[in-house]
């Protein structure tokens, strides 16, 4: 067979969700053409048979071999958006598919990953037909990411470990802004740095508060 009927077989499959067959074909593709015209597409369709095929450490071996071979590829936009739905969608499982957990479940280093892959469509690429969709996942990933620093923030206030609790506050304020729970961090921030005895700090992130959300810097103050 040549390359260009290996390739239309396995993209037959593809499309019929037959995705060991599908792999299988450009596998085979890629063993025999390396370095033919359908390479390059053959490594991200066989990425997207892995990840429906739920392999998803295949499909992201495949996707970062991509990357680093071809850097100036047209296609470099969606192998970063598949990236991030591999990572986005990681160990999702039958259960999860009919009684899904919130995201903020889920291990934060995978969702790291997808909202850092999901920045560089919108950064890189604000013009692909990725873009708006990346948006939306990178805006509920800030949101699921914040809150679980908070949370984190909570559990050492609780404990008294004030500089643990100041850390992670300033973490979740510096790296997810726009997320809700960044009103509740600089509360949070706010009162670690009172137990800490920084009164500078306090004060600046006070400030900050009484500029952005007048009332919640009021209730503080109580």
């Amino acid at each position: 067979m040549s390359a260009e009927q290996i390739y239309a077989s396995a993209k037959s499959a593809l499309v019929r969700t037959d995705y060991p067959r599908a792999i299988r074909l450009y596998e085979n593709l890629e063993a025999k053409f390396p370095l033919g015209n359908y390479a390059q597409q053959a490594q991200l369709e066989s990425a997207y048979a892995h990840y429906k095929y739920d392999e998803p450490e295949a499909a992201l071996d495949l996707i970062d071999r991509f990357i680093r071979m071809n850097p100036g590829s047209d296609n470099m936009a969606y192998a970063y958006y598949l990236r991030g739905l591999v990572n986005f969608n990681r160990d999702a499982n039958l259960f999860d598919r009919i009684f899904p957990r919130s995201i903020a479940d889920l291990d934060i280093v995978r969702q790291k990953e997808a909202f850092h892959d999901f920045s560089r469509v919108i950064t890189r690429y604000p013009n692909s037909a990725y873009a708006a969709d990346a948006q939306l996942r990178v805006q509920y990933l800030r949101n699921s990411l914040a809150q679980t620093e908070l949370n984190v923030a909570k559990y050492y206030m609780e404990r008294g470990a004030w500089l643990a609790a100041f850390n992670r506050a300033e973490y979740a304020i510096k790296h997810y802004q726009g997320s809700p729970a960044v009103v509740d961090a600089l509360e949070i921030k706010i009162l670690a740095a009172q137990q800490l005895g920084k009164a500078d700090l306090a004060a600046d992130s006070l400030r900050v508060l009484e500029a952005n959300y007048p009332d919640r810097a009021a209730r503080l103050k109580r």
